[in-house]
């Protein structure tokens, strides 16, 4: 059984997102980081020059809970550039990443910083459910592989980033590459490969992640020309090598991540 952490000495937790007109599910991630039974952690959230109402909300959060801090970009950069800015501002000792439409179980971060701390681990991840644009679970479990190599990590992208938590004083931070899908792929292959033993899955679904129509998961294309782009562009291969590595993707992807994937027929 894993030991609950002492109250008293809660290391700082930072929780990174990335903000862009995201105003109708912003306060809903917001409230889900202050439900949090672990208390001690500081949300940056970086708006990406939004047009529409989100700086409004975060601000109205902002200002009653010294926790939360805004910081907005002079100019639409990304969601990996404005990442790193967070990243680089941050002071925890823990770094966790979740988007500006997607939530947390009230225990992710006291269990699964209990779970690193028991374990004494560096990188881990958690299980996760699918919703859809209006919180609605979707039947779908990404499930958490109980450990995770670099071998295996290169080959597919196991970690959903809304789970990923890394020790940013034992590996680093970690800046991720400036490419416009799959930096978070690179993110995890570097934080294992830095904390020189695998990522360990903690198998609880204490995160839930939004599929919406326009989702990279459902247009195929993007899927095979944002992993080449992984192997050629981020990781500097030939170009047969990355063509090489792509089939292995979708070997891995069709054979043995869907292991890891079920559907889920009961109620939260």
């Amino acid at each position: 059984m894993i030991k609950p952490i002492n109250k008293g000495k809660e290391p700082l937790v930072s929780i990174i997102t990335p903000l862009y007109n995201a105003q109708k599910y912003i306060s809903n991630t917001i409230k889900s980081i202050q439900s949090q039974t672990y208390k001690n952690w500081e949300h940056i959230i970086v708006d990406d020059c939004s047009t529409d109402n989100s700086v409004t909300i975060v601000k109205q959060f902002s200002e009653k809970d010294k926790r939360i801090r805004l910081i907005s970009l002079s100019l639409n950069s990304g969601a990996a550039y404005a990442r790193n800015k967070a990243t680089e501002a941050a002071k925890g000792t823990y770094i966790a990443f979740i988007d500006a439409d997607d939530l947390w179980h009230p225990e992710k971060l006291s269990k699964q910083i209990a779970f690193m701390q028991a374990n004494d681990c560096s990188v881990s991840y958690t299980s996760y459910l699918h919703i859809d644009h209006s919180g609605k679970l979707l039947g779908k479990r990404i499930k958490a592989l109980p450990t995770l190599s670099y071998k295996k990590q290169h080959r597919n992208n196991y970690i959903g980033n809304l789970t990923g938590i890394y020790h940013s004083v034992t590996i680093g931070k970690i800046i991720a590459p400036n490419m416009k899908k799959r930096q978070d792929w690179a993110v995890w292959l570097e934080a294992i490969q830095k904390s020189n033993k695998p990522a360990l899955g903690l198998q609880e679904d204490l995160a839930f992640y939004r599929i919406h129509n326009t989702s990279m998961s459902s247009n195929k294309f993007n899927l095979i020309k944002y992993n080449f782009q992984f192997y050629k562009r981020y990781l500097d291969y030939s170009y047969v090598k990355a063509i090489s590595c792509l089939l292995r993707f979708f070997w891995e992807y069709f054979t043995e991540r869907k292991k890891w994937i079920e559907k889920i027929y009961s109620c939260y």
